[in-house]
């Protein structure tokens, strides 16, 4: 492998993770667009297990904005663990551990997930897009925070 072949390798999975980082922070910060905007556009899957899924980015925006894009509603996304293997110049996999929190800010209900992503990527025009999206939950805890919640 030449030095400019291992530059550009590098450089593809550095633009990925960014990407995947990208992805989970508009989550967090409720930047639909954003979030529109890490996946290609036409035909894609993604499976997110009891969400449902989609085989458009825009339907599964609109699901996203209508659950999540509430005063109430804090999300705590953390990408963790990455494998990512480059099988062509312009298409990659990746294995991603999410750890995700979830807090009803009016209830104080709680909800920690342990989560498997499988995800794959297509560059496109220059950028790297997802182009399938899959979870499995591992690990599921409900609670209560005491502290923000009001009397049911």
């Amino acid at each position: 492998m030449t030095l400019e072949q291992r530059i550009a390798r590098l450089e593809a999975l550095e633009a990925i993770r960014q990407l995947k980082h990208r992805y989970l922070n508009a989550c967090d910060l409720k930047e639909v667009e954003t979030i529109r905007d890490c996946f290609a556009t036409g035909p894609i899957v993604v499976d997110y297990e009891a969400v449902g899924r989609f085989e458009d980015r825009d339907s599964f925006v609109a699901l996203y904005q209508s659950l999540a894009c509430h005063p109430r509603v804090r999300d705590s996304h953390h990408g963790a663990n990455p494998e990512i293997e480059l099988l062509g110049e312009d298409h990659a996999r990746g294995r991603w551990s999410l750890a995700y929190f979830n807090l009803d800010a009016e209830t104080g209900a709680t909800r920690r997930l342990g989560v498997m992503y499988d995800d794959e990527y297509h560059r496109i025009d220059g950028a790297w897009r997802i182009v399938a999206t899959r979870s499995r939950i591992l690990s599921s805890v409900l609670g209560r925070d005491e502290t923000s919640s009001r009397p049911a």
